[in-house]
């Protein structure tokens, strides 16, 4: 049985240096008896090489190659060529947009195509190891922390010298995920003064024990949803959100706000009112850009800055971490697939039960059916 891994389609997304396999997890589908094969060039970008995979046992070919495979794998949607280039029951993994249903999962129901998306998989313990979104997550709130340092003209630590003494930066996280808790943690580990602040109530302690301080709105409402994730607060409770936060965020010298629900516009939390009120040197990363922005000025992948305040609308940070955000999709993708691959007689097969609760979850269409 052959696994392909497709490159990421450089002229939609030219901001994107990953791909979904590494030499390291290759050699695990490897070890699954499957043939591994990468189209040319996929791991350039995130540093691994034709000659790295053919080390591990792993084909480098074109497109059309990987396309025949029995499983294709790949980090963004599938193009509409990719998908008219794929068979009748070829297993097909990505990320989907699975909110978008005009989109890739209408393409490959209509291809009788088997298909994952990624973003479906549960938050529960035994799908930990599989969870795309937080392990990229995970990077992207650490490299923003980066980012952030790179705009801010000043120390984030408190500095005492010589030749004089600076504050420590109050740096304000808007959303307490898996990138809002890795985000306060590196801001703390370079030195700064860190408050945040989530719908849900719940994470308060969290928030707490990586030092920083849990600011709480009066919203009268809490964002807790299923799975881990938060939920659209009501009209009424997202005006109150916005004025309170209009006025708290003017202290900050950097906002970096994660907050996402799935499937819908990014909720808007810094209006062009608290931007305005900031002081001239501050930054805000807006790790939303991408659904829509937290900030009401964020511009998609770029960055603009507004009354001497720098918004940051970087869409794809794991992006920028390519080598070790690759490794983790890779582990990722290897702790999922292989929940469905059996040997038999010596042979790889596959085995889609969907009496597994995470099989059932990640499938959205199978054999002309869709599943969402």
């Amino acid at each position: 049985m052959r696994f392909g891994i497709l490159s990421e389609d450089r002229n939609n997304l030219g901001n994107e240096n990953r791909v979904a396999l590494t030499p390291d997890s290759a050699k695990k589908f490897v070890k699954l008896g499957l043939g591994v094969i990468i189209e040319k060039g996929a791991g350039n970008r995130a540093l691994f090489s034709d000659d790295d995979f053919a080390r591990v046992d792993c084909k480098t070919a074109d497109k059309n190659t990987v396309l025949d495979c029995e499983i294709v794998a790949k980090i963004n949607p599938p193009t509409t060529e990719e998908v008219s280039l794929l068979k009748p029951g070829t297993l097909f993994v990505s990320l989907l947009n699975s909110w978008d249903k005009e989109g890739p999962i209408k393409w490959l129901n209509e291809k009788k195509v088997t298909a994952f998306a990624l973003e479906k998989i549960p938050r529960t313990s035994r799908a930990q190891s599989m969870d795309v979104l937080s392990s990229q997550a995970n990077i992207a709130g650490y490299r923003a922390v980066l980012e952030a340092s790179v705009h801010y003209k000043k120390f984030f630590p408190l500095m005492m010298t010589s030749a004089g003494m600076s504050k420590p930066a109050k740096v304000i996280v808007l959303g307490a995920g898996v990138a809002g808790l890795q985000a306060i943690a590196t801001a703390k580990r370079l030195g700064a003064s860190v408050e945040a602040y989530d719908v849900r109530p719940e994470v308060k302690e969290q928030i707490q024990s990586l030092g920083a301080k849990f600011v709480e709105l009066e919203v009268s409402e809490s964002g807790q949803g299923t799975g881990g994730y938060a939920k659209e607060l009501s009209k009424e409770a997202r005006e109150l959100q916005q004025k309170l936060l209009t006025e708290y965020l003017k202290s900050a010298n950097i906002i970096i706000s994660t907050a996402n629900i799935p499937g819908r516009k990014a909720p808007v939390l810094i209006t062009e009112a608290a931007v305005r009120g900031m002081k001239p040197g501050s930054v805000i990363l807006d790790l939303a850009a991408g659904t829509g922005g937290n900030c009401e000025l964020t511009k998609a992948d770029q960055t603009i800055s507004v009354g001497g305040v720098t918004v940051v609308g970087i869409s794809n940070y794991p992006s920028l971490v390519a080598t070790d955000s690759s490794q983790f999709f890779g582990n990722n993708l290897h702790n999922f697939l292989s929940i469905m691959i059996q040997k038999k007689e010596g042979q790889s097969v596959l085995k889609v039960d969907f009496e597994d609760d995470i099989i059932a979850a990640a499938c959205v269409c199978h054999q002309g059916q869709l599943r969402t």
